[in-house]
């Protein structure tokens, strides 16, 4: 009995764990389903580049969405011309529930390919050699559309402010996230002698 008051005790005193990485805002508690084919990823999972070139399949455990919703997905790690930027590697509008389920994940679905279209990690080499890539997913506002303080981040994906690009676009805080981490060059093939 003693044992089990104290555990109950240490495990209330835990705090939740962040789905995204340290220091990035917003910070989200709830995860995000990501499947890049079978291969889920959860929070900080190092994945092969090859396996992320296609839009993965998302969704929520435990949860129910009814709505529309937003996807971003951002490399914090990316740089343009020398200077350290974020990358947006997709701004998706649209996902709706799909009535499918993916190992008891709730998946969601869209047909649309913007504001912003997927595009794999293809990190360069050099200095970071692991770039981080971070899911959001919001609620959708009414006649949402990408705020003209934006337009150009959004268009040439590079630099986008995501807190402040949230506050401008009438989005709430995310309802979940997740991040993973791709390494430079092609990590998928092996070498053979």
């Amino acid at each position: 009995m003693k044992f089990t008051a104290a555990l109950s005790s240490l495990l209330l005193a835990v705090p939740a764990f962040a789905q995204t990485p340290s220091g990035f805002t917003p910070s989200v508690n709830t995860t995000l389903d990501v499947y890049y084919g079978t291969q889920y990823v959860s929070p900080g999972l190092v994945v092969k580049k090859s396996v992320t070139q296609t839009k993965p399949v998302i969704g929520v455990t435990n949860g129910t969405l009814t709505g529309k919703y937003i996807l971003a997905m951002i490399d914090i790690d990316g740089s343009s011309g020398g200077k350290s930027t974020t990358v947006l590697h997709a701004l998706l509008q649209d996902w709706t529930p799909s009535g499918t389920t993916q190992n008891g994940t709730a998946v969601l679905s869209t047909k649309a390919t913007g504001p912003s279209s997927y595009f794999g990690p293809a990190p360069p080499a050099g200095a970071p050699p692991t770039h981080r890539y971070i899911f959001l997913l919001h609620e959708q506002p009414a006649n949402f559309a990408v705020p003209a303080a934006h337009q150009s981040a959004v268009s040439s994906r590079f630099g986008i402010d995501w807190p402040k690009f949230m506050k401008d676009a009438g989005l709430s805080a995310p309802l979940a996230g997740n991040y993973m981490q791709v390494k430079s060059g092609d990590n998928s093939k092996r070498w053979v002698a």
